[in-house]
C-alpha cells in the first residue's frame, strides 16, 4: 500500500507548528497503525531528519497513550478502537490520512503529536479514589452488590483516560472521563461515603483546569474507545445537585 501522510510537526510549546507531508510506498495492511508511524520515523532517522514524537505505551488498547485524532477523528475511524489498534487495512491503497495531536487549552502540545494530559490526573488527584479505612479485602458476598450496580461500576471502570472524550466535544469538555471515574465509585458502597464531597471536588477541578463545559452534543460517547455511555454525564449532575440540598 502507498499511504500519504499530512502530520502537524511542531518542535516545542512555544513555537508554532504546521503540517509536514510524508510518503509511505510499502505499507503492509497487518500493520498497526503505531507500527506505519515506527516504520515513517526510521526512514526519517535515515535521512537525518528529526523523527516524529508521538504517545504510546502498551500497544494493547489499555492504556490511552496513544492520543491521535486521525482525518478529523479521535483514535481513527474504527469504532471502539484505539490508535494503537488500528491497522493499516482499515485504510486504502493512495489514501491521504491526516494525523493532528489532541486539540483542548487543557492539552498543551509538548511536541509534534504529543500532549500533556497531566490535567486528567489533578482531576483524579483531588477526588478519584476512596480514602476511608475499608480493612483488608473482605470475602466476597460480605457486602451485597445488586448484579446490575456492579456491571454498571464495571463499564464505567475501563475508562482508560485516553482524552479523546476531550478532543471530539467541541467545548473541549472532561465530563465524560470525570462523570465515568466518579460512577464507577459511587455505584459501589465503599465509594457512597464520599459520594458528594467527590463529586464537587472532582468538578470543581476540572473546570479550574480550563475544560469546557457539556452541552450534549454526544460526541464523547461515540469516539469513547470503551464505550462509555453518556448516562455517566447524568448521574454526575445529579449527584452534583443532591450534594448541594
Amino acid at each position: 500500500m502507498k499511504i500519504y501522510l499530512k502530520i502537524w510537526r511542531q518542535a516545542t510549546p512555544d513555537q508554532s507548528g504546521q503540517f509536514a507531508d510524508y510518503t509511505l510506498s510499502e505499507v503492509s495492511p497487518s500493520m498497526s497503525f503505531l507500527e506505519m508511524l515506527d516504520v515513517l520515523n526510521e526512514q526519517l532517522i535515515h535521512q537525518g531528519e528529526d523523527p516524529i514524537a508521538f504517545d504510546h505505551d502498551c500497544r494493547e488498547g489499555i492504556c490511552g497513550s496513544c492520543s491521535l485524532m486521525i482525518n478529523g477523528q479521535a483514535h481513527g475511524p474504527k469504532h471502539h478502537t484505539t490508535s494503537c489498534q488500528l491497522y493499516m487495512r482499515h485504510f486504502v491503497d493512495g489514501q491521504r490520512v491526516v494525523i493532528e495531536p489532541w486539540r483542548a487549552k487543557a492539552f498543551p502540545v509538548v511536541k509534534d503529536l504529543m500532549v500533556d494530559r497531566s490535567a486528567l490526573d489533578r482531576i483524579i488527584q483531588v477526588g478519584g479514589y476512596i480514602s476511608n479505612k475499608t480493612g483488608s479485602a473482605p470475602e466476597a458476598n460480605a457486602i451485597l452488590v445488586a448484579q446490575e450496580n456492579a456491571e454498571q461500576a464495571f463499564d464505567y471502570a475501563t475508562c482508560i483516560g485516553c482524552g479523546a472524550c476531550v478532543a471530539a466535544c467541541p467545548n473541549a469538555s472532561a465530563s465524560l472521563f470525570t462523570a465515568a471515574k466518579i460512577a464507577h465509585l459511587s455505584l459501589l458502597p465503599q465509594g457512597q461515603i464520599e459520594g458528594h464531597q467527590r463529586v464537587s471536588v472532582m468538578t470543581k477541578q476540572m473546570a479550574a483546569e480550563g475544560f469546557g463545559d457539556c452541552s450534549n452534543h454526544g460526541e464523547c460517547e461515540a469516539v469513547c474507545p470503551k464505550g462509555i455511555s453518556i448516562a455517566a454525564i447524568a448521574r454526575m449532575r445529579r449527584d452534583y445537585w443532591q450534594g448541594l440540598l
